[in-house]
């Protein structure tokens, strides 16, 4: 009976497999380990541990809650938009179908979100209820006012420089006499905002240095407390990135910990403020509610605080390994 041989190629193939797998296997393992090693140091530290993750979250909840309030604001002023409507009086002799044909053009374009026609009669009676002279207005042979169009432009085109654009095509059309718009109300709202917008960036990247020197700090300490554990296992033969890797999972753990705590800040935050500001829009017959963070924001903001967290301890332990030369 015919004994069955194989080639040394493929026994040495599928040893190779083997060895690459075991040796994946091996490196999965070691990893889980270490994180929960880092987990568990940082538990048996819970008060140090929590004044660390206390201060991160702190500092990151400051520029995430500006953010927020910054979000509020924005959809405040874009509700908030009496004045930034365009007046539009045509003409005397422009008639009632003239203004609604001109009205429906208006409302298919891009830019414009809303057109409201007020006509002559509609534009009296406000003014007679508004100026106290309707015994005299009713002396009137006809009505001296025009037709009016009050048109609120898209989101997209609030812009100073595209509310400027549009007052001039609208003053150059045809049925229109005379165009209005408050560019002074629109240019200071638009460059208030974009100012605070810029002050919370600058903000995010000061705290998000005060979060990378924390976490580099708290890594200093816990290599400093480790010395002589590093300088025995260096001199069997460690290498940095073994003796690296505990540090950085404690620094992603701290990051994932900071960011966890600066969203409860914030959440817990805008509930305790939330009565107070509906109870405040109520008395300006609003159905304002605050808007806290977004899935997606919440997301952000923990994946920020995590990179902080790792860069931090990954510079620190980095810096400081190779100032350990064992004797």
């Amino acid at each position: 009976m015919a004994k069955s041989h194989q080639r040394p190629e493929k026994r040495g193939a599928s040893s190779q497999k083997a060895s690459l797998g075991s040796r994946f296997k091996m490196f999965i393992h070691l990893h889980r380990q270490e994180v929960r090693n880092s987990f568990n140091n940082m538990v048996k530290t819970p008060l140090s541990s929590f004044m660390t993750l206390a201060v991160l979250g702190i500092a990151l909840a400051l520029p995430g809650g500006l953010q927020v309030i910054l979000k509020n604001s924005n959809m405040l002023s874009e509700g908030w938009d009496g004045a930034s409507r365009f007046s539009l009086y045509l003409e005397q002799s422009v008639s009632n179908e003239v203004a609604a044909s001109l009205a429906n053009r208006l409302r298919a374009r891009s830019d414009v979100a809303e057109v409201d026609v007020i006509s002559r009669e509609q534009a009296l009676i406000e003014f007679q209820t508004s100026s106290g002279l309707g015994d005299a207005l009713e002396q009137l042979e006809e009505n001296p006012l025009p037709i009016v169009l009050e048109i609120l432009p898209a989101a997209n085109y609030s812009t100073p420089e595209a509310s400027e654009n549009m007052l001039g095509e609208f003053r150059n059309l045809p049925e229109v006499e005379l165009a209005q718009l408050d560019m002074q109300w629109v240019k200071r709202l638009y460059y208030l905002l974009d100012l605070a917008d810029r002050a919370v960036f600058a903000l995010s990247l000061l705290l998000g240095l005060a979060v990378l020197l924390i976490v580099g700090n708290t890594i200093r300490l816990a290599i400093q407390n480790r010395r002589e554990e590093i300088e025995i296992i260096k001199l069997i033969g460690a290498t940095n990135a073994f003796i690296r890797r505990p540090f950085l999972y404690t620094g992603l753990w701290y990051g994932i910990g900071g960011g966890l705590f600066a969203v409860s800040l914030i959440s817990t935050s805008l509930w305790w403020l939330s009565d107070p500001v509906s109870q405040l829009a109520g008395l300006y017959d609003s159905g304002y509610r605050l808007t806290g963070l977004s899935f997606q924001e919440t997301l952000e903001l923990i994946g920020f605080s995590t990179f902080l967290g790792l860069t931090g301890s990954w510079v620190s332990v980095t810096r400081h390994l190779n100032q350990i030369n064992p004797t």
